[in-house]
């Protein structure tokens, strides 16, 4: 479905993304991890055209995405970390409006819509402006254009940012029926998020990836061992004994615990779980266990051992500079020179009142004012 090879991205003299290479396959809920900074959101973009590559190529169900981008997009749907929401349409106006560029059959647009806004939990608020909406809704709204034509692919940055954890579920659950029919593409810095509904993990990190793998088989490989820790009820001697006859682990360790109580560390192998074996073998030897616990490891010790080092840029923009952030930025305090030595001197604005500063509370959309 997607094929990503040899791409690389630079702004300037930062690499955002190093040369990466991976393949999304039709049928499966793909999960992207990666620190701040790490290149996820460049990566995303990338693939759905939003922006240019400096080098490599991005295959879309056989299209080219910069040969042939229209037939390339036609088979996404891509929901950006801030969704690209008409605030001064209803959500049903909305999806009418990307329905009809996304050029749907006019004759099934508007039940497709309602399908759409029922699925999205939308049907309540579809004639209040988005403008009025929280940023929940927003995000509903979001993520019912993405999925509205049913496009093969779909690509969510995410896609739960500024939910309720009632919403999240919601979202989690239309995420997983979406997978049954649908390739599915997210990014999420919810970890508990990702492990709830992505079969494959893929890990980003310094503009690399990784990672690529079932979290099954993250969690194998990377610590290579499942750790049994155990309180029983008798002698060093005796349970040092048993252990002897525990075939197939990696470790063990006996020590003196609390009220008299022997503790003991058993290391296995990841894809091996001896629990059953060892609570038959202490029964066997009429040695009584007080508390059994495994400590496997989890996604994020995955996470944070692959992506140790990684240095979180301050924006989740992967270093695009925003122009706009930059003309807001106050400037570097100089010594104003007098008005006849500088053609471009103001004087000092006075203090506006409330009333003009709510009149000049405006700026349209394209520009400043005229």
């Amino acid at each position: 479905m997607i094929q990503v090879n040899h791409l690389t991205k630079k702004y300037g003299a930062f690499l955002a993304v190093d040369d990466i290479s991976f393949h999304i396959e039709k049928g499966h809920v793909y999960g992207f991890l990666g620190p701040n900074g790490a290149g996820k959101s460049t990566t995303m973009n990338i693939i759905t055209g939003c922006l240019a590559a400096t080098e490599g190529e991005v295959i879309i169900n056989g299209f080219d995405i910069y040969e042939d981008p229209v037939e390339a997009k036609e088979c996404i749907g891509y929901l950006p970390e801030m969704p690209p929401l008409y605030t001064d349409m209803t959500p049903q106006e909305y999806l009418l409006f990307v329905g009809e560029a996304k050029g749907i059959d006019p004759a099934r647009l508007a039940a497709h819509i309602e399908d759409i806004m029922n699925k999205t939990h939308l049907t309540n608020v579809r004639d209040r402006l988005i403008k009025n909406l929280s940023k929940g809704y927003k995000q509903r709204v979001g993520i019912a254009q993405a999925i509205l034509g049913d496009p093969e692919i779909i690509i969510l940055d995410e896609p739960t940012v500024g939910l309720d954890p009632l919403q999240i579920i919601e979202i989690r659950d239309l995420i997983k029926e979406l997978g049954k029919d649908h390739t599915v593409f997210l990014s999420s810095h919810i970890l508990s998020e990702i492990s709830a509904v992505c079969d494959t993990i893929l890990i980003i990190s310094h503009g690399k990836i990784v990672a690529a793998d079932t979290i099954e088989n993250l969690t194998a490989s990377t610590d290579g061992c499942r750790i049994i820790t155990l309180d029983v009820r008798g002698d060093v001697a005796a349970v040092t004994g048993a252990l002897a006859d525990l075939h197939e682990t990696v470790n063990t360790t006996v020590t003196y615990g609390l009220g008299g109580c022997v503790h003991v560390t058993i290391e296995t192998p990841a894809n091996k779980d001896m629990r059953e074996d060892v609570f038959r073998l202490f029964a066997s030897r009429d040695i009584p266990i007080l508390d059994m616990s495994t400590n496997d490891v989890s996604l994020e010790d995955v996470f944070l051992r692959l992506t140790e080092g990684s240095v979180s840029l301050p924006a989740e923009e992967d270093a695009v500079v925003d122009i706009t952030d930059s003309m807001d930025a106050p400037a570097e305090e100089t010594e104003e020179p007098p008005a006849e030595e500088s053609p471009y001197y103001e004087p000092p604005k006075k203090k506006k009142s409330k009333k003009q500063a709510d009149e000049d509370d405006y700026t349209p959309l394209f520009g400043g004012k005229e």
